[in-house]
């Protein structure tokens, strides 16, 4: 299996999924999140410069949990700039494209590439880009704008497993058409092109 190194050409859309305060912040912080939202907030100001679509997904945990709707840990850590290119969309599962509105706003748009950001890999982000591309979008996934928690040791099974390598496996697991060993950093941004 081989994965593109590189994001040759610019993205249009940028999904930054379940960026909330309860999984960056806190005792219930993903393991190196200063970093994570180092990466998501550069790949957000580069995508609102570039003219892309940016989509804050937004999960609405259940009664009790860390991201109940309207909860501290519910709310998005990134400010969202209101306006046509750039929307938050609630979701209650891990694809951010299952039950929302999300396919339709981004075929409306005209997008035909996207880069996919946030939490947790294994789970949300994974799910996200995996239909992205079963949707016949081109998917770059940068390898450090992503993250997730340790998988505890599990006696008989295995010792702990860091959360980077959870991260790494997620990513090369979507198979060889997303764009998963390209850095935050080289990702590049445009605005959907005109019809006509």
């Amino acid at each position: 299996m081989s994965h593109p190194a590189s994001s040759p050409s610019p993205v249009d859309a940028l999904l930054v999924v379940d960026v909330q305060s309860a999984f960056v912040t806190g005792d219930g912080a993903v393991p190196a999140a200063a970093r994570l939202l180092e990466r998501t907030t550069d790949l957000i100001a580069r995508a609102r410069r570039g003219g892309a679509i940016v989509v804050h997904l937004q999960n609405d945990g259940p009664p009790g949990s860390d991201d109940e709707p309207h909860t501290p840990g519910w709310e998005l850590h990134h400010r969202v700039e209101s306006g046509p290119t750039e929307v938050v969309i609630r979701k209650t599962r891990d694809d951010g494209f299952d039950g929302t509105p999300l396919a339709g706003l981004l075929t409306e748009a005209g997008v035909t590439s996207l880069a996919v950001c946030g939490v947790m890999s294994e789970m949300c982000v994974q799910a996200t880009a995996r239909t992205a591309l079963e949707l016949g979008y081109r998917v770059v996934l940068p390898h450090d704008a992503h993250a997730t928690q340790d998988i505890p040791a599990a006696p008989g099974i295995s010792d702990r497993v860091p959360a980077h390598t959870v991260s790494r496996v997620a990513a090369w697991a979507l198979g060889d058409d997303a764009e998963v060993t390209t850095p935050a950093a080289e990702v590049t941004f445009g605005a959907v092109p005109a019809r006509t």
